[in-house]
């Protein structure tokens, strides 16, 4: 079992991309705060067109008044060429690009086949790393889609393959609507690793179904070292009525920590940002830890 445990803060991309828009104070002070816990990776924002997504219209802007703190890796995620021109002149060196493996969901979400996609992301990687920046490929809909259902691992192996060759550095799997079970982590991984046994990989998982911790715990046997969380759970996806958003990342913490992994954040630090968040947001979120706190917090006696 893995001694230390890299986990990436997805909440001020991702959670706040799937929420009721807040405004960029709010969005500054959250990813001020996520930088001073101890986290060293963290998805700060999203440069796409503002009509497809109003919650990062001001992206530009929050990048800009962020601290940025030593130590701490930010990256951006594109959509296209145009993105990763404007997260390259704001100054990323680490830029994530997404692809989903279900033909349909992609179409949905931009309107292309899943190949006329990976034809783009081959000329993205090019333009990126003739700038010095790296390329992370986001598979999504890794584990199932809510359109066409369970996801083929050889699919998604085949899609790696695909980006491997094309230049990217490192892949990550999106449990985009919590169709993942411990099971499918295991068939997916196998599946890859037959094939592409040395590329760096990341699991992003959603707890939309209750099983993001299992999930990651299978990922965590089988060698995996990175994982995407967002504090407090933030976030959900449209695809997926009632669904209650990513894996918390105080719940990835608090369990990590307690089976003797370090992951270098601070859990009570960090469970004080996921109170700043559910005040930003104004609505309850789904973490337990959250509610609950630490399993070592005690309850006080009364007289």
């Amino acid at each position: 079992m893995a001694g230390y445990v890299s986990i990436r803060e997805v909440g001020p991309r991702d959670g706040l991309q799937n929420e009721a828009p807040i405004p960029t104070d709010a969005k500054v002070r959250l990813l001020d705060a996520l930088s001073r816990t101890g986290v060293r990776r963290i998805e700060a924002v999203s440069f796409v067109h503002p009509r497809a997504i109003p919650q990062m219209a001001d992206a530009d802007e929050v990048w800009r008044r962020a601290q940025r703190v030593d130590g701490v890796r930010y990256s951006a995620l594109v959509p296209n060429t145009r993105g990763a021109q404007r997260a390259l002149a704001a100054g990323f060196t680490e830029i994530e690009v997404v692809v989903s493996a279900s033909d349909t969901h992609n179409r949905r979400n931009v309107n292309r086949s899943t190949d006329e996609s990976l034809d783009d992301i081959a000329e993205l990687i090019d333009l990126l790393h003739g700038a010095g920046a790296s390329a992370e490929v986001i598979v999504a809909t890794s584990f199932g889609c809510p359109y066409e259902g369970d996801t083929d691992p050889a699919r998604v192996a085949a899609i790696v393959d695909r980006v491997v060759r094309d230049g990217a550095d490192r892949v990550a799997f999106g449990d985009t609507t919590g169709m993942g079970t411990p099971r499918r982590v295991r068939d997916l991984l196998t599946a890859v690793r037959d094939r592409n046994a040395e590329v760096p990989v990341l699991l992003h998982f959603h707890n939309t179904r209750g099983t993001a911790l299992a999930n990651l715990l299978t990922a965590l046997e089988l060698g995996v070292t990175e994982f995407d969380a967002s504090v407090g759970g933030l976030g959900g996806c449209p695809y997926a009525p009632g669904a209650s958003g990513n894996l918390a990342t105080e719940e990835a913490v608090h369990m990590l920590h307690d089976m003797g992994i370090d992951t270098g954040i601070d859990l009570d630090a960090l469970i004080e940002v996921a109170e700043l968040a559910e005040e930003l947001t104004g609505r309850s979120l789904p973490s337990g830890v959250l509610r609950a706190g630490p399993r070592s917090r005690l309850t006080a006696l009364s007289a």
